[in-house]
Parts: structure tokens; sequence; C-alpha cells
């Protein structure tokens, strides 16, 4: 089965319609398998007092400390929902998108979204995800801040409420912008994995795309990774985010590295098969030999090619008679 590999858009597109299609095309142009918004309503989702992030502090310097000001320029109406999902049909690509309250659920619902993700802030959220695993629809469910304990509870509520485990896919994460390589933990994926027996994932947050790689390498059956048309750009994300180009160099290593698998049995490949007879050996005289004379270590040697008598029956050789004359470097 081929890794899906999410392109988060998020909230990249600072509020614009036509910078949100921009992202979908660059989406398309990397080919990944779907491309990812957020869907909330502010007023749903944050208190008025609510603090930005340190992070959100730090990319967006526009003295502004509140969420609920950030997010309210960053809500998408149910028409550019509309828009959006139109254009990524248009392009064939799935449009996807989290929902972070329970009207966002219902509208992403109504809107027939194949499936559901849940962020790693609603992991301890029941009322929301009793909500998605009533759906019965594909889940794919982030654990950034969550323990082993904490991502049971939330995958019993969701199983629980009719969701069934083989259509969830439970992603490690770190959700920290950017996350430092020395807080990753790749390995803990593989433990929610082995835990659960669930299929699993990695949504990253670090620079780069190498750890992406890795989790490929590690069994991973998605990925998901945020993208900007310009990290430069002015928002609480971008920093933090692949660049075109960066996010087309993903795609590709993580279908290399998907095709390099392989069938995990060891044998000979296709294309290695000719160079058997070049590059392994056979046992040759090292010197002339008279029929009738005895195969010693004296006269025989081993040398290339591998067309003759394998140097693994060299036991054999020794000690035996020669049945007929060798010139020296001649196959016996």
């Amino acid at each position: 089965m081929s890794v899906f590999i999410i392109a988060e858009a998020g909230v990249n597109h600072n509020g614009s319609v036509e910078l949100a299609k921009k992202l979908i095309d660059v989406a398309v142009e990397a080919g990944v398998d779907a491309v990812k918004f957020q869907t909330f309503k502010t007023e749903n989702l944050v208190s008025k007092r609510a603090q930005k992030a340190n992070y959100q502090k730090e990319n967006m310097n526009d003295g502004e400390n509140s969420q609920f000001s950030m997010l309210k320029k960053l809500e998408l109406d149910v028409e550019t929902h509309t828009e959006l999902i139109e254009y990524c049909n248009s392009k064939k690509i799935m449009f996807l998108s989290t929902p972070f309250d329970l009207d966002s659920i219902d509208l992403l619902n109504e809107l027939k979204l194949p499936i559901f993700k849940i962020p790693s802030g609603e992991i301890t959220n029941l009322p929301y995800l009793r909500k998605i695993g009533a759906l019965e629809k594909q889940v794919v469910l982030s654990t950034g801040m969550a323990d082993i304990g904490e991502i049971e509870d939330a995958l019993d509520v969701v199983t629980k409420a009719g969701t069934k485990k083989e259509n969830i896919i439970v992603l490690h994460a770190n959700t920290m912008y950017p996350t430092p390589m020395e807080d990753v933990n790749l390995r803990a994926m593989q433990t929610i994995g082995t835990t659960f027996d669930v299929a699993y994932g990695y949504s990253d947050h670090t620079l780069g795309i190498e750890v992406d790689i890795a989790a490929v390498a590690m069994g991973a059956t998605c990925i998901e990774k945020h993208f900007t048309l310009d990290n430069t750009m002015e928002g609480p994300d971008h920093k933090a985010s692949l660049e075109p180009h960066e996010l087309i160099s993903m795609v590709k290593a993580i279908r290399n590295i998907e095709i390099a698998l392989g069938s995990s049995v060891k044998k000979p490949s296709k294309s290695e098969i000719p160079n058997i007879a070049v590059a392994r050996k056979s046992i040759v005289a090292s010197k002339t030999i008279n029929i009738g004379e005895i195969l010693t270590e004296e006269n025989i040697t081993i040398k290339r090619p591998a067309n003759g008598i394998n140097p693994m029956r060299w036991d054999e050789v020794v000690g035996s008679k020669a049945l007929k004359y060798y010139s020296e470097d001649e196959l016996i």
C-alpha cells in the first residue's frame, strides 16, 4: 500500500482564496495524495482571553497576543470551503480539512469529506472524539503532547462511538513549530503501532524532509507535512513549512523509499543476476596440471569468473585426481 501523503496548507492561505488555490496547485505539482486546510469557528475554538503560543508570537510581529484576533483573520467560510473543494476536484486531488469544533465537524460531514483528521489539541476532547467516531469514516488521529494512556483513551472513545480500528491511522507528532530534532522521538511512532496494533504514521513539524523519509523507512503509512508558498510570509506557521521545491523533493524521496523497501525476501535481484558470473569466482588451475595428478592447494586456486565449480566445493576438489590436462587459469 502506498504511503498516503497529506500536504498541510493549514492556515498558510492567510485568509485569501487565491492563495489557497495556489497552495492547491503546488500540492498537485508535488504529487501528494491530499491537501489539507483547517476548519473552525473562532468563537467556538478559543476564548477572547486565550494567548498565542510563543512560536506564534515570534512568527507574527504584529504586537497582537490574542489567539482570537489572529484566528479570526484565518477563518474559511462555507462558500470558500465549497469553492476549494470544487477546485480540488477539478485538479484531481483530495480536499481535507481539520475540524476544530463540533459545528465544524458537522460542516465537513455535510460537505462529504472522506477522511476526518483529529488534531493533537483535541485528543482529550471527549465530546469531539465521540462525534467524529460516530461518523464511521476514515480517521487520522494526531498524538502530539499525548502519552500512551491518552492515546488509548482516545482510541477507545472513537472505536466505541462506531469507527472500526482498521479505519484509523494514528500519527506520532510533536506540536512544537519547528520541532527540535532531539524531541522528534521517532521510535515512539513504532511503539504506537505495536501497542495498539494500528496503522501508524507521522505528522511532521521539523525543518527539512529527512525525518519524514526516515518515518517511511520505519513503516509509516501516512505522512503529513506543512507547506507554504514562501516561508518568509507573515503568519503563524510559514516559518516551519516546506517551500514548493522542498515539498516536491520530499514526495519524490518518499516514493523512492517506498520502492526501495521492497518485498523483504533476500535473493538476487533481477538487475544483479548478470553480475553473478562476473563478480563471483570458480576453482581454477594455478599452474599446469597433468592428467592423473592430485589436485592440491599448491596447484589450484580461486579466480573470476564464476562459470566453473563453485569455490564452496573446495574441500571436495582438494585431494581428487585430475581427469584431464589443465593449463594455468583453466577452469577445473
